[in-house]
């Protein structure tokens, strides 16, 4: 009997390790697109805050602060380069208080 459980977990044990990994390798490039996914939408949209705004001369408070986080999640997702020239040139408009989110 001894000999029969030690042969049986020879048998499937590296086959249901293999499987475990395999999965554990598919969850890993999901997440992966995920946050490549979420940083590529993140970056259109600090693009389109930046252009509007700095045509504009000035940036909204509530603007701003949608603006910083986004860099921030931006930023930790892995993203840099332009987006953070980007960053610092809004961060030298004025900043104006507004109803919207004040």
């Amino acid at each position: 009997m001894k000999d029969f459980l030690l042969t049986t977990y020879t048998i499937i044990l590296p086959p249901l390790l293999g499987y475990i990994v395999w999965i554990l390798k598919s969850q890993h490039r999901c997440s992966d697109a995920n946050s490549k996914g979420t940083m590529l939408l993140l970056r259109v949209q600090l693009i389109e805050y930046h252009d509007k705004y700095t045509e504009l001369g000035y940036i909204p408070s509530y603007a701003y602060d949608n603006f910083v986080e986004m860099y921030h999640a931006y930023h930790a997702l892995g993203g840099n380069g332009m987006v953070t020239k980007m960053f610092e040139e809004v961060q030298h408009l004025d900043i104006r208080k507004n109803s919207k989110g004040d």
